[in-house]
């Protein structure tokens, strides 16, 4: 998981330390790491960082098409012809590319620490709706990325 986050990031030249951390918090939060690809209890969030159709398409509709040179940074690094939602339960490069730029979006800087990371997940990825805590997250880092 490192690995891909890490090569993915870099290919996308949007890497940082933090950012990498951040979402391996976030599929160790949201995905058991990579083991759930469905949203449990039929939800409609899909892929390693468990994202939502809607918020991939309001990713694309509203940021990407205003950013044509990372879109195509995005297409061809995932391999696709077009951005489909779909595509993430089984694309780990595009679902790692758009939790990425989710995450891009955010003006407030990517935290240095751990308890930074679950905060800034909560805050922005979760949101307040979520059942997601940031103590689950912290849990979760520990469990899954530390190990």
């Amino acid at each position: 998981m490192r690995q891909l986050v890490t090569d993915t990031l870099k290919s996308l030249n949007l890497y940082s330390d933090e950012a990498v951390e951040l979402m391996l918090g976030t599929a160790a939060q949201e995905s058991a790491y990579g083991k759930y690809r469905r949203q449990l209890g039929n939800g409609p969030a899909r892929g390693i960082f468990q994202m939502e159709p809607r918020t991939f398409l309001d990713i694309v509709i509203n940021f990407l098409a205003y950013k044509p040179d990372l879109k195509a940074r995005i297409m061809k690094l995932a391999n696709v012809d077009k951005l489909d939602p779909a595509d993430l339960e089984t694309n780990d490069v595009l679902a790692t590319c758009m939790c990425r730029v989710h995450y891009f979006r955010v003006k407030e800087p990517i935290p240095i620490d751990l308890q930074g990371w679950a905060t800034y997940w909560k805050k922005h990825y979760n949101t307040v709706k979520g059942k997601g805590t940031d103590i689950e997250f912290m849990s979760n880092y520990k469990k899954y990325v530390e190990q």
